[in-house]
């Protein structure tokens, strides 16, 4: 995976991406309209880690692989996509996507599609997979802006590669933010709590 896991993971979960099957349906606007430009996470507002600092990479245009095992762009409108992605010098990384949408409308509608992928990685992973076992668990709601959510993935191999990594997605008015955290572990590896911490600051930062 992208988040850390083997190379043959990452052929498994990029084919679950793909065959997702769900298709966000959008006014027939086209490309959504310029903006002002999100503000993205910095290295020190991510989850510590307990021996590494974090190196933020530039924000970049266009979409981030690293999200492509459960979040991708099919289905969806040539919106406006940024992102920035993050390393330690250890086994950890992380990314935040940023895009800006032509109405709140479609940030709504963006947003339950994107956790929706989200929500039902772990069952297309074990569809596609046969190699892989996944499980999904959904942290709750945090009430920053128009809301996010925050989810956690964690996959094994039958060779015993096992990768956890946490997943949100927020909203304010019409720019979407989803924010990835991984590393090899566990369930008993995710620092929820501050991961919590970092989509609200994600969200709140974006304006």
């Amino acid at each position: 995976m992208s988040m850390h896991m083997r190379a043959s993971a990452l052929t498994a979960l990029t084919v679950a991406a793909l065959t997702a099957g769900t298709v966000l349906t959008a006014p027939a606007a086209g490309a959504a309209t310029k903006a002002a430009a999100p503000t993205f996470l910095s290295a020190s507002q991510l989850p510590p880690h307990p021996t590494s600092a974090w190196t933020a990479g530039p924000v970049t245009e266009g979409f981030p692989e690293a999200l492509g095992f459960c979040v991708s762009t099919e289905g969806v409108l040539d919106y406006d996509y940024r992102h920035r992605e993050f390393r330690t010098d250890l086994d950890t990384s992380a990314v935040q996507l940023t895009v800006v949408t032509g109405t709140a409308a479609q940030a709504k509608a963006l947003a339950k599609h994107y956790d929706d992928l989200i929500r039902t990685c772990a069952d297309r992973i074990e569809q596609n997979s046969p190699d892989v076992e996944a499980e999904g668990r959904d942290y709750g709601t945090l009430p920053v802006e128009e809301g996010a959510r925050v989810r956690g993935l964690h996959t094994e191999t039958s060779w015993g590669a096992t990768d956890i990594a946490l997943l949100s997605v927020g909203r304010d008015d019409r720019t979407v933010t989803v924010v990835s955290w991984g590393q090899m572990g566990d369930f008993g590896n995710a620092p929820v709590a501050a991961f919590k911490k970092t989509t609200s600051t994600a969200v709140n930062k974006l304006y």
